[in-house]
């Protein structure tokens, strides 16, 4: 068994008895009992999943975790993907609108419109081509005069929903009878990627609709909703678990939203090390939903999208930090600054 750990400028191999340091930063003592710990569990490993070979891409903010809770999710998992960087798809010169895709987001309702606002543009400066937003016919003018770029359609009219690459459900609709009726036809009728955020998930967990979801939908649950969905844990540790386990079988991905989101997509994972307290504000989790379903609309993996999207958002959150303190900051602030973070991927890439 051979082992990789990328640790940001630095990477340390270890194949058989033989550990091997590269790099120009000292090691410091949780790294050690990190690798450490890795080599007493490749036994259990090989017999859990069968594994020669496994690359664990990690960074030193991941390191605050609890060290048996990342060995624990190395132990379940195939492998956690290459870098960030070689995910990214930079636009072409020439393309056009209908090359970057058209994406549907149901969201908003009387005093919920900010959700399908900060959706929308969250969706629109992750690089969507083409943005339809649902909306009740009562709050149109909020939308219209808010993201001009967006086009609507009236929540009250009977709705196709071909034509779309994508779809994001589920910011601030509400749990009434109407909303759970349009979740079930998303869940039933949309043919295309299915993003489920918020009261989508609710509406899941209450109605005991889970069994609709569709193979390679995305799920992006808080704790709470991830509890309402999956039964009530007691631990970061037991959510991960679960969420691996669920998305194994179910073959989905789960964006389990915490200080550290855990991304996993039929039992692969991956441990975002971007965002900061700034983030742990209403609004957050839409424009997160915003940004993978244009991704989703874009042409990405589930997997890859909700990766790249969980990363940019808590890069630009980051860049924000230069104007805004971590109680100061607004979402709004965190996707005006997406284009920067979209810059320093490019860069680095």
């Amino acid at each position: 068994l051979q082992i990789q750990v990328d640790i940001n400028c630095f990477s340390i191999s270890f194949t058989n008895q033989e550990v091997l340091l590269q790099g120009t930063k000292c090691i410091n003592k949780e790294l050690k009992n990190f690798v450490e710990l890795i080599y007493k569990k490749k036994s259990a490993m090989c017999a859990n999943c069968g594994l020669k070979t496994m690359k664990l891409i990690i960074t030193s903010r991941c390191l605050s975790l609890p060290i048996e809770l990342i060995c624990k999710t190395i132990d379940m998992n195939k492998k956690l993907d290459d870098s960030i960087y070689s995910i990214f798809q930079p636009r072409k010169q020439d393309s056009h609108k209908g090359n970057h895709g058209h994406a549907l987001i149901l969201a908003g309702n009387k005093g919920k419109m900010g959700a399908a606002v900060i959706a929308a543009k969250a969706c629109l400066r992750a690089g969507v081509g083409l943005l339809t937003v649902n909306i009740p016919t009562e709050e149109r003018q909020i939308l219209q005069i808010a993201i001009p770029e967006a086009m609507l359609v009236m929540r009250e009219n009977e709705n196709k929903l071909t034509g779309y690459a994508a779809a994001c459900v589920g910011p601030g609709i509400g749990t009434d009878e109407q909303s759970i009726g349009l979740v079930n036809y998303f869940l039933t009728d949309f043919p295309n990627h299915l993003l489920l955020d918020a009261d989508a998930l609710n509406i899941i967990a209450y109605n005991h609709l889970f069994d609709k979801i569709k193979p390679n939908t995305i799920l992006t649950p808080h704790p709470k909703e991830f509890d309402r969905l999956f039964g009530i844990h007691q631990s970061l540790e037991q959510r991960i678990e679960k969420a691996i386990e669920i998305s194994s079988t179910h073959k989905l991905g789960i964006v389990l939203k915490d200080h550290h989101t855990i991304v996993t997509f039929c039992g692969e994972v991956y441990i975002n090390n971007t965002g900061n307290a700034g983030l742990a504000k209403g609004g957050a989790g839409d424009a997160l939903s915003g940004i993978i379903c244009a991704f989703l609309a874009q042409g990405y993996n589930p997997f890859n999208a909700a990766k790249l999207g969980v990363y940019l958002h808590g890069l630009a959150a980051d860049i924000a930090l230069d104007k805004q303190s971590m109680e100061s900051m607004l979402i709004t602030d965190v996707i005006e600054r997406l284009g920067e973070a979209f810059k320093s991927i490019m860069i680095k890439g």
